[in-house]
């Protein structure tokens, strides 16, 4: 994977981590005041928006790396069979065991980070 890819994932995985954080700043905690009387986004927890960045940051990591890895498995499977077409059997199944351990770490890292938004 070439360095500009990977700014780019990054960007989107930042952004993707701002938006909802932006989100409940403006929609959560808003209490009226003489300023705003129908309420705003004035006196907002910090710390919500904080648990929601975190948890989308963490959701983002954990998609990213199983994303990476299965890659990798599948990737590396591949050149192993067109090297050696013969034993393209004995490779598949602990390629797919390998890829669904990971999926499945991933999948318990995405719902603990949504745990903790709620």
């Amino acid at each position: 994977m070439s360095g500009k890819t990977l700014r780019w994932i990054v960007i989107g995985c930042v952004i993707a981590a701002i938006a909802p954080v932006l989100l409940a700043a403006a929609t959560e905690g808003a209490v009226p005041s003489a300023a705003n009387p129908a309420g705003g986004s004035i006196g907002v927890p910090i710390g919500k928006g904080l648990a929601v960045l975190g948890a989308c940051l963490g959701a983002a990591g954990a998609t990213l790396g199983g994303g990476l890895g299965i890659g990798r498995i599948g990737g590396q499977c591949v050149e192993a069979i067109a090297r050696q077409p013969e034993a393209s059997g004995s490779m598949f199944a602990p390629m797919i065991i390998t890829a669904a351990m990971i999926e499945g770490g991933m999948l318990f890292a995405l719902v603990i980070c949504l745990l903790g938004v709620f």
